[in-house]
């Protein structure tokens, strides 16, 4: 997901105490969500501050709720059952649902450190990054190398179940707590393939998740192995066919750089990566040009898309705008000196490309500075603000949507319409060793 971390603590505890209980009411007749107040081990001292709504709503009754409030602690038989925390988390939840956005949520600390883990580069779970379409739980895609992507999940996938337990009422948030877990245990997932109406039960074991953001080679492109029919096969040197005789390019090299996600530690990397292949390339003109492939980066934070762009546009060329609705448009450009301008570039996009990912390789595209290869993508189009609510909690709220220097919105439309590549190439279904979407690309930096 796209996170700007803009630090907006609240001092004022009175406002900040009322303004929470305020979803119990906006959550309740949305209706969206069902708000589980799942008390436990029950606090006799329940000290509420305020009574008063927000200042910025003072024609809110509040009374509704308060005497609903009141009633529970009082008439409730099984006092020992009452957590007065889960109530004020259930009620954040309620309201955060009200809004129907899935990218706007209240995580309660649990959850907030499991998202902190992902953008540092490590956690324990299975290793794929989940999203809603239509309200339906699926896989934007697995990460690199990840027990989930070992075990045959992909991107695309709709989850049916976690274990035994059919997941169509669950938030975006419980089915993430739910499939993460302690590293060596279990977790069986009934998921449906894109394109596909058979369900399959999965089951994957946790692991630790380390999380390498970039990942890069240097290639004469006669030997690259995924582009090369029947390569990973038993048979190791097979029959010479039409389609290998096209990839032979007389020694020609392609450079290949793999972005996985952008994180914490990805702007590092790829300073690393960028300096080390700047070099070479200046001193291997063999070498026709980069690929660069986003293919199942789910995203994260936009700086970190700008950061990434900027390597390949000129200092000022637009990267992304924000459309903040009423408070207007800003437009964030290209700050930093790149030491690959000129290279000639192809972006590689599927549908587990997500929000940065879709920033960085509409914007090269924009500026006519690559070619997008693959398939559509997947059309996050709106960016978040990250809050620590304290106690560990945190809160994302979707204050912009964005759009490519030219304009284009990726979210257009329910679900998102998501990046056209210039040349949709799908995979070959039938050789799964076959990757002809970095096939098409190295035939267009060499051709």
């Amino acid at each position: 997901m796209i996170v700007q971390l803009f630090k907006m603590m609240k001092s004022n505890t009175i406002r900040f105490i009322a303004f929470i209980l305020i979803a119990g009411i906006l959550g309740y007749y949305a209706g969206v969500n069902k708000v589980n107040f799942d008390w436990k081990n029950f606090h006799p001292q329940i000290s509420i501050t305020s009574k008063e709504p927000p200042k910025a709503n003072q024609s809110l009754d509040m009374s509704k709720f308060w005497t609903v409030y009141d009633k529970i602690s009082t008439d409730f038989y099984n006092k020992k059952e009452i957590n007065a925390q889960k109530m004020l988390d259930g009620a954040i939840s309620g309201m955060v649902s009200s809004l129907d956005d899935p990218y706007t949520v209240y995580l309660p600390p649990a959850q907030n450190s499991s998202f902190k883990e992902v953008l540092s580069g490590q956690f324990s779970g299975v290793g794929a990054e989940l999203g809603l379409d239509d309200k339906q739980i699926i896989v934007v895609s697995p990460i690199d190398g990840s027990p989930a992507q070992k075990a045959g999940i992909k991107a695309g996938d709709a989850i049916i179940k976690v274990n035994d337990d059919y997941i169509q009422s669950w938030t975006l948030d419980q089915a993430v707590s739910k499939i993460r877990g302690p590293k060596g245990t279990i977790v069986a997932l009934t998921v449906i393939h894109k394109d596909d109406k058979v369900q399959k039960k999965i089951d994957i074991t946790r692991d630790t998740i380390q999380i390498k953001s970039v990942t890069s080679w240097v290639k004469p492109t006669d030997e690259i192995d995924s582009i090369k029919k029947g390569a990973n096969k038993t048979d190791k040197t097979p029959t010479p066919t039409k389609d290998d005789s096209m990839i032979s390019k007389n020694g020609k090299k392609v450079a290949y750089v793999r972005l996985s996600q952008f994180g914490d530690n990805t702007n590092q990397e790829w300073l690393t990566m960028s300096n080390a292949l700047a070099l070479q390339m200046q001193k291997d003109s063999s070498i026709k040009g980069v690929i660069l492939d986003l293919r199942n980066n789910p995203g994260g934070y936009v700086t970190d898309a700008v950061f990434i762009a900027s390597e390949f546009l000129k200092v000022g060329t637009p990267v992304v705008v924000q459309d903040m609705g009423n408070l207007g448009q800003e437009t964030l450009s290209v700050k930093r000196n790149g030491l690959l301008l000129e290279v000639p570039l192809i972006v590689l996009i599927n549908k587990g490309s997500a929000s940065a990912a879709e920033i960085v390789a509409g914007s090269l595209r924009d500026a006519g500075r690559a070619r997008l290869v693959g398939e559509q993508s997947f059309g996050k189009g709106t960016m978040q603000n990250t809050d620590d609510l304290g106690g560990g909690a945190g809160l994302h709220v979707t204050i912009a949507r964005w759009l490519t220097p030219k304009g284009t919105w990726v979210g257009n439309g329910k679900n998102g319409t998501g990046l056209t590549p210039d040349d949709v190439v799908k995979l070959d279904s039938k050789d799964p060793t076959l990757d002809t979407q970095l096939q098409k690309a190295v035939d267009e930096l060499t051709k």
